[in-house]
């Protein structure tokens, strides 16, 4: 499948956005590679998918964080 192709080679990518705009454009791919898997999970409920859903996930959180920056909190 198309969609699995690739969100496992956006996974292996190197992670190593110098700019702003390389954030935002990963961050978009990342969260349609994502909403598409999801559509392929409804149907066959597959395990593997699910996994794949989830380390694309936090993949999404880390380039998140550098996009909007920590908190003073933090």
């Amino acid at each position: 499948m198309e969609i699995l192709d690739r969100a496992l080679e956006f996974e292996q990518r190197k992670l190593s956005f110098q700019n702003t705009s390389d954030r935002i454009v990963a961050s978009r791919e990342v969260k349609e590679l994502i909403l598409s898997l999801n559509d392929i999970y409804k149907v066959n409920k597959d395990p593997e998918v699910m996994d794949l859903m989830k380390r694309l996930t936090v993949i999404k959180r880390k380039i998140e964080v550098r996009l909007k920056g920590r908190s003073m909190s933090e």
